[in-house]
């Protein structure tokens, strides 16, 4: 299975030099970028862990992808993403988020229906491992 969050994500995994042009067009329109990672990548888990700090200063992607380049190394086996942050209304808001590595095998999440009283309907899921 193979999780779709964030930008691009039902396109093929973007090159390094496909993520470098995307970071290229975030800074370019001023937004600093932050990497996160995590190995639950359930849909309402919208807090990963950070690597590090966002790169408010930055101006040339070659920063963020040492940065991602490091991430990568100490973080094999887990999900890893660019969040591109505008801060021109006074307060942080995410306007870009893609993938940007994945592990080897992804979990399979199975999506239980079952019906309840009327017409309701429940929905469960668990992750198989």
């Amino acid at each position: 299975m193979r999780i779709t969050q964030g930008c691009f994500s039902f396109l093929p995994d973007l090159t390094d030099e496909e993520i470098s042009a995307q970071i290229e067009y975030c800074l370019g329109r001023g937004w600093a970028i932050g990497i996160e990672h995590t190995d639950d990548p359930h849909p309402r888990a919208t807090f990963w862990e950070m690597w590090g700090n966002p790169m408010f200063d930055l101006r040339d992607a070659k920063g963020v992808m040492m940065e991602l380049d490091d991430c990568r190394k100490a973080n094999p086996d887990t999900y890893i993403r660019i969040n591109a942050f505008d801060n021109t209304r006074g307060f942080e808001t995410v306007t870009m988020s893609f993938l940007v590595s994945r592990p080897a095998v992804e979990p399979q999440i199975i999506m239980r229906r079952t019906e309840v009283d009327g017409r309701a309907i429940r929905y469960t899921h668990e992750v198989a491992r």
